[in-house]
């Protein structure tokens, strides 16, 4: 039997009453599509492993997060064999500790595509009754934008000419109470995804100014971060234009700077900027979270700001001693090479790293 059948099999066996008793215990039944969604989660994951040449048995592979991503498929009903896809995966190398060592291992990551987003919109969006087809707007089309007088919406108008590069996107919403609301994403306000990009693809920059930056002292951090801070000022400036700059190229994905794809890319933003901004109501705590873990990029920033920085300023606390003449000692300062790190990534991408999960999935 080959390694991926048996993977199949442990699924069946294993993953499927696991996730499937969680998803129970939160409320939530876990219908046939939701059984689909994982395995064909599976069948993607099990590709993204045979690209890197990882099998599912192999010691390198760490299957902690595994349980993880297929409880958030099945939650959020993302598809991976839809076309175009609503989910993909992806390995990194990440560092995890074994017996209170950190080792290397390869770890399994999930990022929502763009139609995936436009699938959550459609199933939980707020008062959403259709999500109509996007438009295209190019440089070269008329275009009016909408006009608001209190409840009343005049629509905007478009003629497609279908030449020139597109400048923005618009999503036409149908509501449930018969009003349709028109959502617009400007090209211009990609320059905050690429900024964001370029941070992570900066993560673990040195500019050899120290061998690694967790051995960095804190006046090597402080230059570090004034150069990242430089090199993004430099980008912001430039706007769209930093993809051009060959200084700036060196920190960002080929998805990006690579002429066939990085139109793509573009669109793929500003409909993820339309759609992540409309509300939503999940009406499960699970579903929410999951939602919030595998799309929210500013909060896995603000999880990785906080663990990168966690003990590194001194607080000088000096407690009250029941006996005056007794003196307790301050507060030793903090060696803040010690401080535990964010994943190490071997190849970085436009999507932010999720957290991984503690929970261990059943071995193949």
């Amino acid at each position: 039997m080959s390694d991926f059948s048996t993977a199949l099999t442990k699924v069946n066996e294993n993953y499927f009453p696991m996730i499937e008793r969680q998803l129970v215990n939160n409320g939530i039944h876990m219908d046939e599509y939701s059984k689909s969604c994982v395995l064909n989660g599976l069948s993607a994951i099990n590709n993204a492993l045979d690209t890197k040449g990882i099998g599912w048995n192999d010691t390198d592979l760490d299957k902690s997060n595994v349980t993880q991503i297929l409880l958030q498929v099945a939650a959020l009903k993302l598809n991976a064999a839809a076309s175009p896809r609503e989910v993909y995966f992806q390995v990194r190398s990440v560092k995890v500790k074994v017996n209170s060592k950190e080792v290397w291992r390869k770890q399994i990551e999930m990022g929502i595509e763009g139609d995936g987003n436009d699938a959550i919109l459609a199933r939980f969006g707020r008062d959403v009754k259709k999500v109509g087809q996007y438009w295209l707007v190019r440089e070269n089309d008329p275009f009016t934008y909408p006009q608001y007088t209190g409840f009343d919406v005049v629509a905007p108008t478009w003629t497609p000419t279908g030449k020139g590069n597109v400048i923005r996107v618009v999503y036409p919403i149908l509501k449930v109470d018969g009003t349709i609301e028109y959502h617009i994403a400007e090209r211009d306000d990609v320059i905050r995804n690429l900024l964001a990009h370029i941070s992570n693809q900066m993560m673990n920059e040195t500019f050899d100014i120290c061998e690694d930056r967790y051995k960095a002292t804190t006046e090597q951090r402080k230059e570090i971060a004034s150069r990242k801070a430089a090199i993004l000022k430099r980008a912001s400036e430039l706007g769209l234009a930093a993809l051009d700059n060959a200084e700036l190229k060196a920190y960002m994905s080929p998805a990006w700077t690579e002429p066939q794809s990085r139109e793509s890319m573009i669109i793929r933003k500003m409909r993820n900027n339309v759609v992540k901004k409309i509300p939503k109501d999940f009406g499960n705590f699970l579903v929410e979270r999951s939602y919030q873990e595998a799309s929210d990029e500013a909060l896995r920033e603000i999880k990785k700001e906080i663990e990168e920085n966690a003990n590194k300023t001194v607080i000088d606390v000096e407690p009250l001693h029941p006996n005056p003449e007794v003196t307790t000692p301050k507060n030793e300062t903090v060696d803040d090479t010690d401080d535990a790190h964010e994943p190490d990534v071997e190849s970085s991408s436009d999507q932010l790293e999720p957290e991984a999960s503690e929970q261990d999935g059943p071995g193949f």
